[in-house]
């Protein structure tokens, strides 16, 4: 599962290094070259999630200690109480954010296994040899609107989930927890809510 889920996140960073108009072809070395980039940016971005954190933490702490020496001066319950509220929340918020980084040293040895980078190819592959079709398809089922008008990492969530449903026989139930996961990390809320309306919909296709 993790491997699959593996191959989606970086199958949507790699769309984002290809342009999404027009009739064009990629060969297996094109796909590898834009898979390590995608990779490489994954990588990336979960160094700095993890030096974000450090930073996150190195600041809560230094909430805390202003807080209780605010308690020793201040007779206002009140006000140390609602900074150390925030202080915890935003420990929270880091440790959720650690415990999905933490899987840093998976990335790098999943990366290298053989499905994966297949998984990602057969992904990319299907996208790009059918995009007419698919976007076509996706804009039956988006009420008053166009797929071409979304954010590309949107468009890109929803061609992925297509692709798991119409090509690669995954269950739909599946198909869309995954997309919900990439558009909980990659997009914004207005655009999670709408994929989240989309995907409900392509089922009917």
């Amino acid at each position: 599962m993790y491997n699959r889920s593996l191959a989606r996140e970086l199958s949507l960073i790699s769309l984002g290094l290809i342009k999404d108009k027009g009739d064009f072809k990629l060969n297996k070395f094109q796909i590898e070259e834009i898979f390590e980039s995608a990779l490489d940016s994954l990588i990336n971005h979960c160094r700095e999630e993890l030096d974000n954190c450090e930073s996150e933490l190195e600041n809560a702490a230094q909430k805390i200690l202003d807080s209780e020496l605010q308690e020793g001066v201040d007779s206002s319950y009140s006000n140390v109480r609602d900074d150390l509220k925030k202080s915890l929340t935003k420990i929270e918020t880091v440790m959720n954010t650690l415990s999905v980084t933490l899987d840093f040293p998976k990335l790098i040895v999943s990366s290298r296994q053989i499905d994966i980078r297949e998984d990602v190819n057969q992904r990319i592959c299907n996208i790009i040899n059918n995009l007419k079709s698919i976007d076509a398809d996706i804009d039956q089922v988006i009420d008053g609107w166009r797929l071409k008008r979304l954010p590309r990492i949107d468009r890109d969530i929803l061609r992925l989930a297509f692709v798991d449903i119409n090509f690669l026989n995954t269950p739909f139930a599946v198909a869309c927890d995954e997309a919900v996961n990439l558009a909980n990390k990659y997009s914004d809320l207005q655009g999670r809510k709408f994929i989240n309306g989309v995907l409900r919909r392509l089922q009917t296709i």
